[in-house]
């Protein structure tokens, strides 16, 4: 299996919410042979179920596990539906669908179902006491996770506690692909001119977005092969077939196209795995559908420039090292793209910035962020601040006809609008 079926593979057992019900299916098939045999070793009688009651309470658990079931599914697809339509589709495969809670309470309640089942299809005229006291505990658990999913579900899509765990999620990714603190703006040059390739290789198969890139595996390669690998494109760009894929320079112009059309994961919908710009697109996203005419929701958008300005701090921080990659020797080995620091606040600012300028509350917490993130970021991150900084006064002369609701507008407010002043620490 390639490096790229592997990710796919891996990808798509994260975000599935069939497998973890599925594998309690042979699960409890094993643990229910084992407890008939324990039960018929034990001889307990410790609950002392009559045939008739212990028939009556399995028919329950079958009914009540199968009605949980349903309630699960029909609510969760209207969930979906609602969130992706309030919110945007994004959140639907990278919160919701990948979301252990709901998976496990669907798991838990098919093992309870088929528990009850077949421990009536053993009972005949004898009870087995420790499997009716198992099937009684699993019944009582079911009941309790039931109860725990609806007060789950209803705060899991509330656009608070989305931002927030895409948030967080961004984080982690910031984390795996920028592990190292700033060191300086000299460190985060671009790349190097290395004239035209000796060999380019072309996207071969189906068309689709970079998702992940095995980029210690072309390290590997180009170190053997004493040459250069360049990725051509970005992970988060649509790549159609015949497009370049690979450029290739010195001693790996001899390398297998297979090798390295491997180490390249493809898919139909971007993923936060090695993209640390798609958290900042998924909440700007939500930002710009609630300052939508339909929605007119302000409120949310300050919630989601919480966010982002949480991740560019996070970010602002770190070594956003340059497309170059080189070996242990300082010798240019592969070179493959990252956003720099503009391209994070140019996400995080303009189309907000363009949209949200009617809105008092927006401008206000735009101008917050900012002037806290000029103070708390080294020297080297402030001129693409001032840059956003600048166009927002701009942007507010056009937008405010009255001096005294211009003058509003440009105090620095961490609340949007309602808070003491712009000066926040997080």
């Amino acid at each position: 299996m390639n490096w790229n079926q592997a990710y796919s593979l891996r990808s798509y057992l994260r975000s599935s919410l069939w497998i973890i019900p599925f594998v309690a299916i042979p699960l409890e098939l094993i643990v229910a042979r084992y407890l008939h045999q324990l039960d018929a070793w034990l001889g307990w009688s410790l609950v002392g179920f009559t045939p008739t009651g212990a028939l009556a309470l399995l028919q329950a658990f079958v009914s009540v596990t199968l009605a949980f079931m349903v309630f699960t599914f029909g609510s969760l697809l209207v969930a979906i539906q609602v969130a992706s339509a309030q919110m945007t589709p994004r959140i639907i495969a990278t919160t919701l669908l990948r979301n252990d809670i709901v998976r496990y309470t669907v798991g838990l309640f098919i093992f309870t179902l088929m528990f009850a089942l077949s421990a009536q299809n053993r009972m005949e005229k004898e009870v087995h006491q420790l499997v009716m006291l198992v099937a009684t505990l699993f019944g009582i658990i079911s009941f309790a996770a039931f109860f725990y999913l609806i007060d789950y579900a209803s705060r899991l899509l509330r656009p608070i506690s989305i931002l927030a765990q895409v948030g967080s999620d961004g984080l982690a990714v910031v984390a795996g692909v920028y592990p190292d603190p700033s060191i300086g703006p000299g460190g985060e040059a671009g790349r190097s001119e290395l004239g035209q390739p000796e060999r380019i290789i072309r996207h071969q198969g189906t068309s689709g977005i970079v998702l992940a890139v095995n980029v210690k595996l072309l390290r590997t390669e180009a170190e053997r092969l004493n040459g250069i690998i360049e990725f051509v494109p970005q992970v988060g760009d649509f790549v159609g077939v015949d497009e370049p894929l690979f450029s290739l320079y010195g001693g790996v112009r001899a390398i297998d196209e297979e090798l390295l059309r491997g180490s390249v994961a493809l898919g139909s919908e971007r993923t936060m795995d090695q993209d640390p710009t798609f958290p900042f697109r998924i909440i700007v996203d939500i930002a710009l559908k609630a300052l939508s005419p339909a929605i007119n929701d302000p409120t949310t958008a300050v919630l989601a420039i919480d966010q982002l300005h949480r991740l560019l701090r996070a970010v602002g921080k770190r070594h956003l090292r340059g497309d170059e990659i080189c070996d242990q020797a300082g010798r240019l080995r592969v070179i493959f793209r990252t956003p720099d620091w503009e391209d994070f606040v140019h996400v995080a600012f303009s189309e907000i910035r363009y949209c949200g300028s009617g809105s008092v509350q927006v401008v206000r917490r735009l101008r917050a962020m900012i002037e806290n993130l000029v103070g708390t970021l080294p020297p080297h991150r402030h001129p693409a601040l001032l840059e956003q900084l600048s166009l927002l006064d701009r942007e507010l002369e056009k937008q405010f006809a009255y001096p005294e609701d211009l003058a509003l507008a440009r105090i620095a407010d961490a609340q949007g609008l309602g808070g003491h002043s712009g000066s926040i620490s997080r």
